[in-house]
């Protein structure tokens, strides 16, 4: 049988569903979705006593929209419409399962782009209403968090925990006193880090996406006589907030002052001496943050995550502290729907369970502003 083109092998008194108190029974298979950017994502994660990915499908939109430097919406939502059904059936397959067998479907329901969204939402919303499924809706900062807890065991994870939330659209410090309890304590005023990475990878002539352009090119620095001393928006100051706007415009004056012929002389040093400050600048915020509230866990998150040197400082440096730290790996740090689902997953052991699955599919809806709470 076959539903918006999805081999199902779907029969309704086979089907298993969630409890009145969110509980499950093992093997518990929740298929997560995932369209807030440019990304179309399927994935399906067993639960038992700890999470497991089955599968982790990304559709791509990179090279798409590498000639506008950047996401064109109207375009990524045009292409999630086209990838969707493809992505969520492969996923599917390579988890070697089937909507009869899912206890769940999770969907990113905000913050990001409204069409993106949309496109991820209406249907996952028409999936759970054909195949009579609990539909649970994930926040998106909430779902790079869950990336953090897979393949642990929950029962080890000590709280308070500090999340730093790093990547393209989200620059943010939480605290996490239990699963599903957060607190924004400090966040950017301007630009976030990962959109700061983009803009001034432009300004040194590579390519989008910014964030790992620099990385390379950063690896490439020979630390030639050019010494480039750039500002650390902030690191001193006594909040938790970020700005990058300041350093953004910094990089900019620079490269009026060099011209082009010193830019591509220089290009390597400026995009190392750009990748340290914020690095430095994300580092000591979280480990402030961590020590004020006596963290024992620090968490890293996000696309930005991916960035080995900021990943190898703050590892580094949380060794000085009595805090544990934990960090997706790279496949899981840029958007994917495997963190959407290990957050609905999650979400099965909070108070709340019985709530989110008892929403159905007319309550779910995109919101591009969605804070998390």
């Amino acid at each position: 049988m076959k539903i918006l083109g999805i081999e199902t092998s779907y029969d309704p008194a086979k089907s298993r569903q969630v409890g009145t108190a969110g509980q499950v029974k093992p093997r518990q298979l929740i298929l997560g979705i995932e369209t807030s950017c440019d990304e179309t994502a399927a994935a399906v994660v067993k639960v038992g006593s700890e999470i497991e990915i089955l599968s982790n499908v990304v559709a791509s939109q990179i090279k798409l929209h590498r000639q506008y430097g950047g996401v064109f919406p109207e375009l990524a939502s045009r292409t999630h419409l086209e990838n969707i059904l493809p992505t969520i059936n492969l996923a599917l397959k390579k988890a070697r399962t089937n909507f009869a067998e899912l206890e769940a479907i999770a969907v990113t329901v905000g913050p990001g782009l409204i069409g993106s969204l949309l496109m991820g939402v209406e249907t996952a919303r028409t999936l759970a209403y054909s195949f009579k499924k609990p539909l649970i809706g994930i926040n998106h900062l909430e779902g790079h968090l869950a990336a953090n807890f897979v393949d642990k065991n929950l029962k080890q994870i000590e709280f308070p925990i500090i999340c730093l939330i790093v990547s393209g659209g989200h620059t943010s410090l939480v605290l996490m006193r239990k699963l599903g309890n957060y607190k924004t304590i400090g966040q950017t005023r301007d630009d976030a880090a990962g959109e700061a990475f983009d803009k001034v990878a432009q300004l040194l002539g590579l390519e989008y996406p910014g964030g790992p352009a620099i990385e390379v090119a950063a690896l490439k620095s020979r630390k030639l006589e050019l010494k480039i001393k750039l500002p650390r928006p902030m690191i001193d100051s006594e909040d938790f907030d970020f700005s990058f706007s300041g350093l953004k415009t910094a990089v900019l004056r620079l490269t009026k002052e060099l011209g082009p012929k010193k830019i591509q002389q220089f290009r390597n040093e400026i995009a190392a001496e750009f990748q340290q400050a914020i690095v430095d600048v994300l580092v000591a915020k979280t480990l402030k943050a961590a020590q004020k509230y006596q963290a024992k866990t620090i968490l890293l998150s996000g696309g930005v995550a991916a960035n080995s040197a900021l990943r190898k400082k703050l590892e580094a440096e949380t060794l000085n502290s009595k805090a544990n730290f934990l960090m997706p790996p790279k496949n899981l740090c840029t958007d994917n729907a495997a963190m959407i689902a290990v957050a609905a997953a999650l979400k099965i052991n909070t108070k709340s369970a019985a709530q989110e699955f008892n929403k159905g599919w007319q309550k779910i809806s995109a919101q591009s502003n969605l804070e998390l709470s």
